[in-house]
């Protein structure tokens, strides 16, 4: 395993949508592995491909809870709304009031290659979204009602 430099806000990889895994490979396994090295050593709580400079639907995930590894995940059912503060590896020191589903229900493939889902509700269910958001190419950014600097109101 090993840590990978995460991307910033102005690498353009990061606006560019991130392509379909076919094969699970040693490759996409050893990016799996990585990325979860990645984000634990920043602290984060969830990291997509994009953001260690790989154009693949991978995410990883962990708000407290375990690891949560998905393969071209899709969310397939949201309910409800909420506001939450959130932050971004890719775009320190802002954070942003971004409105998310309360709940979302996402379909995946696991390491193994077999079909799961997952329920998200509160902070997983931000997580899940703002990942699958990078995917995408969307930042936080973009759907932020208010944006604040670090050490700032």
């Amino acid at each position: 395993m090993a840590i990978r430099a995460i991307r910033k806000d102005s690498d353009e990889i990061l606006r560019k949508t991130s392509r379909k895994v076919e094969i699970i490979d040693e490759r996409i396994l050893t990016l799996l592995d990585d990325m979860t090295e990645t984000m634990r050593a920043a602290e984060g709580v969830g990291l997509a491909a994009p953001q260690v400079g790989v154009l693949r639907r991978v995410v990883v995930i962990d708000v407290g809870e375990g690891l949560i590894e998905l393969i071209n995940p899709v969310i397939v059912y949201e309910k409800g709304e909420q506001l939450r503060e959130e932050g971004c590896l890719s775009i320190p020191g802002k954070s942003g009031v971004v409105k998310r589903p309360e709940k979302v229900i996402v379909r995946a493939l696991n390491r193994k290659g077999e079909t799961f889902e997952i329920i998200g509700e509160d902070l997983l269910a931000v997580a899940l979204c703002h990942e699958i958001d990078h995917l995408n190419g969307i930042l936080f950014t973009d759907k932020a009602i208010t944006i604040k600097e670090q050490g700032r109101d």
